[in-house]
């Protein structure tokens, strides 16, 4: 393993999760700590052309960020990486130009479909004087299509290295040393690399068995900080290879790095868990699957239910009957999860009571126990993992009296539905008012108010957040006001929020007027 080269690209893959947003005093203790490292390249982020949506200054990486970098690690060499899926050979010299002295390598990440492609992309990179590597992504699916590795050959001149890709991280060390081999019966010629993703918690044991089988560099992150369950835990390998002897670190220096991305993993969890694994054993997408457990909407097994479906082909595993209403009520009031609730629920319950005309619809299941004794005829909207969490709060069924409403087949995490509640459930055959998500609660709840045909619309327990807020509450939150936004188009409808809310372009009243 002596003379192994060390690729760290926690600022690349790691954007994955704060979207390319890293404080600055964190990068700077990151520098500090990897100039005194024995790693040899660092990946400090993308460089691309304008896309849509925001992403952050690690995904660009304007050049005052390089020369800010490179001048806190002088004696490493500094990568950026392209997506081949997005830059072209004419993107090049207006990426790249202005990089030259400062960056030393460009790896380029290649869907292997779009290998050819890739070529002449490279080529005008390797054109600059900059040192090329092919990141071939999808490393668990090239035995079933390794058609690519002809063109081996063809690339052997101007490819520094040629990296292996574990994207779903589903590979085993038998896998490692077949594509290895298989790879060398191509070309004898080429440098290998190894990217390991750590879905079944193989990263460490793959990249070793990688070195081992011929591959002369190797990458990993922070804490493995990296897109869905992440990467090899760069502090992991080090402390191995110094145990082995190969060299000394400064383990107050890592330490110290570590203490700061822990931090990090609290807040955005990456890491491995259960579905992260069955995509990783499935060779199925990480970014669905990062999106659905970031969310927090979603339990493990409704995750598990999706990826099964996945596998197996299915748009979803069930289908229930459509919903039919009766257009006979105009009033409803839609409940939502916030703490308000709980503060007002005397009030919510004597409004309720005071009009049993007034149909109930709940946005989630989080209050359907507080209102199961009232006359209302009720609704109970349910996406993800709501049903499992009313079959966890209500303990006589007896009791609920309500109809359970699902968004409209196919369902993106399938169907899975209680046997309590598979009598009253139905789906709505659509949601036409909104485009922005029809797996939200709230838009669940408001096109079920439509079909009824609503003229007065309250809302209460919509509260939003005043404090600083994490990234997922931040996404829900984004969410639901483009959902009342689209809401505030419909001019036959009158919506009032009855309590205070923190959600804007709302129409507030006071729930104490109708007491």
């Amino acid at each position: 393993m002596k003379g192994i080269k060390i690729l760290d690209c926690t600022l690349r893959d790691g954007g994955y999760y704060n979207n390319w947003d890293f404080d600055e005093s964190i990068v700077n203790q990151y520098c500090d700590f990897v100039e005194k490292s024995p790693i040899d390249y660092v990946e400090v982020g993308y460089r691309s052309i304008p896309l849509d949506g925001y992403f952050g200054e690690y995904f660009y990486c304007p050049i005052y960020v390089l020369e800010r970098l490179k001048k806190r690690m002088p004696s490493k060499e500094l990568v950026i990486i392209l997506n081949e899926k997005d830059i072209r050979a004419e993107h090049v010299e207006n990426l790249l130009l202005e990089c030259q002295g400062i960056i030393s390598m460009v790896r380029i990440a290649i869907d292997p479909k779009n290998f050819k492609r890739a070529i002449i992309l490279a080529k005008k990179v390797k054109s600059l004087n900059f040192k090329v590597a092919f990141n071939i992504m999808y490393m668990s699916n090239w035995k079933h299509d390794s058609s690519f590795l002809e063109y081996l050959k063809e690339i052997e001149s101007f490819v520094d290295y040629f990296y292996m890709v574990d994207s779903f991280g589903g590979v085993m060390t038998e896998d490692v040393v077949q594509t290895i081999d298989l790879v060398k019966s191509k070309s004898d010629n080429i440098a290998l690399g190894f990217h390991g993703h750590n879905n079944l918690q193989m990263a460490m044991a793959n990249t070793l068995e990688a070195i081992n089988s011929g591959c002369v560099i190797v990458d990993g992150t922070i804490t493995g900080m990296g897109r869905g369950a992440g990467n090899l835990r760069m502090e992991l390998f080090l402390t191995y290879m110094e145990s082995k002897g190969y060299f000394e670190i400064d383990y107050s220096s890592l330490g110290n790095i570590v203490s700061e991305f822990e931090k990090m993993k609290d807040e955005y969890k990456w890491g491995t868990n259960l579905p992260y694994m069955f995509s990783g054993a499935y060779s199925l997408g990480q970014k669905q699957v990062m999106d659905w457990v970031g969310l927090n909407r979603y339990s493990i097994s409704s995750i598990l239910n999706a990826l099964k479906n996945q596998k197996e082909l299915k748009k979803d595993n069930f289908k229930l009957d459509n919903l039919e209403l009766s257009k006979s009520f105009n009033k409803v009031l839609i409940i939502g999860g916030g703490e308000s609730i709980t503060i007002h629920q005397t009030a919510i319950i004597k409004l309720l009571k005071n009009d049993p005309k007034l149909i109930l619809i709940h946005a989630g299941a989080r209050n359907i126990h507080k209102f199961l004794k009232l006359k209302n005829k009720q609704y109970y909207c349910l996406v993800g993992s709501e049903s499992e969490k009313l079959t966890n709060s209500i303990k006589d069924f007896s009791n609920l009296q309500g109809i359970c409403v699902y968004p409209p087949f196919p369902r993106k995490m399938g169907t899975q539905i209680p046997n309590e509640l598979i009598n009253i459930s139905y789906e709505l055959s659509s949601i036409n008012f909104t485009s922005v998500s029809e797996d939200s609660p709230l838009a669940l709840s408001i096109q079920t108010a439509i079909d009824i045909g609503v003229e007065k619309l309250f809302f209460i327990g919509f509260d939003g957040y005043k404090d600083k807020i994490n990234r997922n509450q931040l996404l829900i939150t984004k969410e639901n006001q483009k959902i009342l936004n689209d809401l505030n188009e419909l001019t036959n409808i009158d919506s009032l929020f009855l309590l205070p809310t923190e959600y804007k372009n709302v129409k507030l009243s006071s729930l104490y007027n109708y007491v």
